[in-house]
């Protein structure tokens, strides 16, 4: 099959069908034509080549230029070799572009294309930003057909169409190179530590086979090397776990919401969702989704910098730059776009292919612990290199006896081959300890505990984009929200006047026609949302900010508007978007009934008023608005602010053309001398369960402040009514933003803790009011809802976006996303943080209370007797307990309202406080004291031989460890059994450890190394490990001081310490993180 391909309107079309052998014949000699017309062209001038660059370099075709018969009969028209640019565009209107198919390309297709054009030349297209060659193809009107897209109404949307682009053009997702096991493995091999481990457990099976024999040896031997190998398994594991988590929260965090044109209406859909033909309507604030084409909009400007390096903004249109590239962000003004290339075949994608990068980062408390767990290994290692120095002191000096009394190691007398395997033995003993010394399980805790919460945490609508913001969420002192969405529920249009005169609602008839027919031209052709209406069923759709949904509704319903008539008979030349500074927004059109110009603008009523100088009465007659009139004006828009409404204004003027010139500040909109239209005041109540969640922060010693671009009379009665304010609160309390930017620095850090709401607000207040908490030494969580507030979510701790009506760049400088844009989810998080932090404080009192008794109990009995305790199965066995099934049974507990009732941590409380240091040495002093006692005295005591009382002391640490499980629970609160009913997982892991370990005692004696016990020696094991829960409730019941005891050391340790244990060391590591 042939295809033609035109280069523009002027040029015949002819289309021929072929037999795809029959091409395959004739399609050499076609070739061998082609060869010899581009030899000839290639004499041309270069301008002239690269007018048919596009059609000369496509893969999938071999473009041929064949003159027509009229233009060849003409004895003047020159030879090809003597053709200037001139005469060139005459040739090419009288020419006909014939593609054939390549046969490679046809060969290797999967199914063929239904679209008249494929990927590799919309990405020509777009990438060398080739205007020449678009406007050769026929502009973008001619590639949205050949797309299949009309561009008003964009694509059907059926799923079928769907899956067919996808398939001949891609899918939106940018794939990132995925880590497998076998690196994180390698990587766990390379680790320092692990490799002096190997190489010491790595001579141990070869000794024990030598002195022992195959049947025996192997498995003597080979119990360190195995003991070595899970603590690497461990920690490959749990990386890999982390990286894949990491990898499931990027997919999840990238699904953001695009506004499209499918079917005719601006519907919502994921970013992932977007195909090649789609129109896409864009809007201050948005980051562009996909490469493609301006269509429509304006004074579209865009930030390249993502892409160039460049801080200048791009201006877009249909003229002179129609070219649109995905991440890149919408600085100013709106359009529709038509993609025309998705995920990696985008440039961003190609950037992203040439980077290897990873999708995994670590959280600060993730780092913190894997600095503690290197620590400890450290330690462990040392010990263990005491150890071994001790026993061979000992060995070397004739101290060691063997099975039958007699010195091992005498000088002269004893062989090479028994000392070498003496030697290899006590390597293989000091390994073994290892196992139980690295507490790999650290990491995995915090993995499980942040995977756990985020899941749990999608059901209270909360979405967390990056995973320390949880943990920075316990941290939390100061909480910074806005008020509309956030504070208060959906909004409606409640009262509305005309000039000075209120109108009822079931008597706007009443009203000038005139002046409601003005304010349906502002409302429909001032504002960045929409309507539409399906066909099905008399029920609106609307879109937007809350404000804009509000007076759409209340325009189409009150006020019959029809939004797409209106757009029909006008047009729009200018658009000033609405902006915080100036809370306004206007529009400057031109009527196509009367060729009149008209200026309408939109924005808090104050504002607007001021740019007023006269107003329409109820009657519709002009009048001028002087200082009487307009005092009665300020007085209705204080009134409305006093009954909680937010008052907007609608100002009209008609003006002359040359009052459309651009003048010389760049602007087209008249600001003064407008005539007033009406006032509208709309709903702003609180959400019903807003003040139940501010008073839960208040009480967790959560400062909260609301800072609104609202007047001061409004804002104050929506704080009192959310109980951020309280009635006695003086004047100090609220103010105005200029009042706050005005004071100076000083100024601003001494009344910035009394300030609770600040009105009248420019984006700059919140960042200036985050800049000076974090000063003061607070925590501070900052919400935000549109494209202004991105500067101070970037700045705050926690930058928290609120809703899914936000722009993507709000949601791009946010770590976490509330979806239904509720405070009371934000109460939600601070519990969550808490939950989490709380979780992983009880698995690392847990974790180092095992490996500190651990590594004691082998250590002191190594040391005594030259003998280790535990075997090295038994130690794998007590790690695999605690370093997993501990991890998952402390680290999935459920949040509780006693949670809220504790101060905030803060930055100067350590990540190990004193209370876990109490409990840790609490619970190691007894586990050594029985265990050793046991080691020594056990035989004596139950009268039993040593196999037995090896099997005694092995059951008992297990036991303690579990009974040891319950006291983590509560680090604190003397009673630990409370709520243990709800978390079935923690019980069902209790049980399950128990059951294992009957099996490991009664029937696995080979493998493990034990001997079955009676009932009464169970009892007994259970007996002293109960023994714990006592002991827990008297150390809980000792007075701890709260000065950090590492506060005592000296200043070199003091400092080595604080780098490991303390909060504060995590700050500058989640600046960096956002840059």
């Amino acid at each position: 099959m042939t295809s033609i391909l035109r280069g523009g309107s002027s040029i015949p079309h002819y289309e021929v069908s072929l037999p795809l052998l029959t091409m395959h014949k004739f399609a050499q000699r076609w070739r061998l034509a082609f060869a010899a017309i581009y030899c000839s062209r290639a004499l041309l001038d270069t301008s002239a080549k690269k007018t048919d660059k596009f059609l000369r370099e496509s893969p999938s075709c071999t473009s041929i230029l064949i003159r027509d018969e009229a233009p060849s009969a003409r004895s003047d028209q020159p030879s090809s070799s003597e053709i200037d640019q001139s005469q060139l565009e005459v040739l090419a209107s009288s020419c006909t572009l014939i593609s054939i198919p390549d046969e490679a390309w046809t060969a290797h297709s999967d199914q063929p294309s239904s679209f008249q054009i494929d990927q590799s030349q919309l990405t020509r297209l777009v990438n060398d930003k080739n205007l020449n060659c678009l406007r050769e193809f026929g502009g973008i009107n001619r590639v949205a057909s050949a797309l299949e897209t009309d561009v008003s109404d964009g694509i059907s949307g059926e799923q079928d169409d769907i899956t067919r682009r996808q398939n001949t053009f891609g899918v939106n997702k940018f794939k990132r190179p995925a880590k497998g096991f076998f690196h994180f493995l390698l990587e766990a091999f390379k680790d320092l530590t692990h490799l002096i481990l190997l190489v010491c457990a790595g001579l141990s099976p070869g000794l024990a086979i030598k002195e022992k024999g195959v049947k025996e040896g192997w498995y003597n031997g080979g119990s360190p090397f195995f003991a070595v190998f899970l603590v690497i398994m461990v920690s490959a594991v749990s990386k890999y776990h982390q990286n894949r988590q990491f990898h499931k929260l990027y997919w999840a965090s990238g699904n953001i919401l695009i506004h499209v044109m499918r079917k005719g209406r601006q519907q919502q859909v994921s970013r992932s969702k977007i195909v090649v033909g789609d129109v896409i309507c864009l809007k201050i604030g948005d980051q562009v989704p996909a490469d493609g084409l301006f269509i429509d909009g304006h004074s579209l400007q865009v930030d390249e910098s993502i892409m160039t390096g460049e801080s200048d903004l791009i201006e877009v249109n249909s003229i002179e730059n129609p070219f649109l590239f995905s991440r890149t962000k919408v600085a100013h003004g709106d359009a529709q776009m038509l993609v025309t290339s998705v995920g990696m075949n985008t440039m961003w994608g190609e950037m992203m292919s040439s980077i290897n990068r990873s999708s995994s980062e670590q959280t600060p408390l993730q780092a913190q612990l894997n600095m503690l767990t290197s620590l400890i290994s450290k330690v462990g290692l040392a010990v263990n290199f005491l150890v071994l120095v001790v026993l061979l002191i000992l060995y070397f000096t004739g101290k060691n006896q063997d099975a039958n009394r007699k010195q091992e190691f005498v000088p002269g007398q004893t062989m090479g081959d028994n000392i070498i395997n003496s030697v290899g033995g006590i390597i293989a003993t000091t390994v073994t300890i290892v196992g139980v010394a690295i507490p790999e399980g650290l990491p995995l805790a915090v993995t499980l505990t942040l995977a756990y919460s985020m899941k749990r945490m999608m059901a209270d609508q909360v979405m967390v984009r990056k995973l320390w913001a949880f943990e920075k969420m316990a941290l939390a002192t100061t909480i910074c929200t806005d008020k509309t969405g956030t504070l208060t529920n959906q909004m409606e249009v409640t009262k509305f006047c005309v000039g000075q005169d209120s109108v009822a609602e079931n008597a706007y008839h009443s009203a000038s026609k005139y002046v409601l027919d003005l304010i349906q031209d502002g409302v429909a052709l001032n504002t960045a949302g929409s309507v539409y209406k399906p066909s099905s069923g008399p029920k609106y759709n609307f879109s937007g900010s809350p404000i804009e949904k509000a007076i759409l509704s209340w325009a189409v319903s009150q006020l019959s508007m029809d939004m797409e008539e209106t757009k029909k008979r006008c047009e729009v030349i200018q658009v000033e978007a609405f902006n915080s500074q100036n809370k306004r927004s206007g529009v400057l059109i031109k009527k196509s009934g009367d060729d009149k110009f008209h200026v309408h603008w939109k924005g808090a009523a104050e504002m607007v008023l001021a740019m007023c100088s006269c107003f329409y009465d109820g009657s519709g007659i002009e009048r001028d608005l002087d200082e009487d009139k307009r005092a009665r004006c300020e007085q209705i828009i204080q009134g409305m602010a006093e009954s909680s409404l937010t008052c907007i204004a609608f100002a009209h003027k008609q003006v002359p053309e040359e009052a459309t010139k651009e003048r010389e500040d760049g602007k087209k909109i008249q600001e003064d001398g407008l005539t007033l239209l009406g006032l509208v005041g709309i709903n702003n109540l609180c959400r019903p369960d807003v003040k139940s969640a501010v008073q839960a922060c208040q009480e967790a010693g959560v400062n909260i402040k609301m800072i609104t671009g609202d007047n001061i009379i409004t804002a104050k009665a929506i704080a009192v009514e959310s109980g951020i304010l309280k009635p006695g609160d003086d004047n100090e309390t609220i103010m105005e933003g200029d009042k706050f930017r005005n004071y100076t620095p000083q100024e601003r850090l001494l009344r910035v803790d009394k300030i609770r709401v600040i009105a009248r607000s420019l984006p700059s207040d919140k960042l200036l009011m985050v800049e000076c908490l974090k000063q003061k030494g607070h925590v501070v969580a900052i919400t935000g809802d549109g494209t202004n507030d991105a500067l101070a979510l970037k700045g705050a701790d926690i930058g928290i976006s609120m809703g899914i009506q936000e722009t993507e760049f709000t949601e791009e400088s946010s770590d976490i996303i509330i979806l239904n844009g509720n405070f009371a989810s934000v109460a939600k998080l601070l519990q969550w943080g808490r939950c989490v932090y709380d979780n992983i404080q009880k698995f690392i009192q847990f974790q180092l209370t095992v490996n500190v008794a651990g590594l004691l109990i082998n250590f002191v009995a190594v040391v005594s007797s030259g003998d280790v305790p535990l075997t090295a199965i038994q130690l794998i066995w007590v790690n695999l307990i605690m370093d997993i099934l501990g991890a998952f049974a402390l680290s999935t507990e459920r949040p509780t309202k006693k949670l809220m009732a504790k101060p905030p941590v803060g930055l100067t409380e350590p990540l190990i406080t004193n209370v876990m240091w109490g409990n840790l040495v609490g619970q190691a002093i007894y586990q050594v004291a029985i265990l050793l006692t046991l080691q020594f005295k056990g035989k004596s005591i139950f009268g039993v031989d040593k196999a037995m009382k090896r099997t005694l002391m092995f059951n008992t640490f297990v036991l303690c460890q579990v009974f040891n499980e319950f006291n983590a629970r509560k680090l604190k609160k003397k009673n630990v059994f409370g709520g243990i009913h709800k978390n079935k997982l923690f019980l069902g892991i209790i049980f399950v450890t128990m059951v294992l370990q009957v099996v490991m005692i009664e029937f696995l004696k080979w493998f493990a190394g034990t001997e079955r016990l009676s009932w009464g020696q169970w009892g007994t094991c259970l007996g002293i490990a109960a023994v714990s829960w006592p002991i827990g409730w008297v150390v809980k019941c000792i007075p701890i001081p709260d000065t950090p005891i590492f506060s005592y050391l000296g200043s070199k340790s003091k400092k080595l310490v604080w780098k490991i244990v303390h909060r504060q060391y995590f700050i500058g590591f989640r600046n960096h993180s956002r840059i």
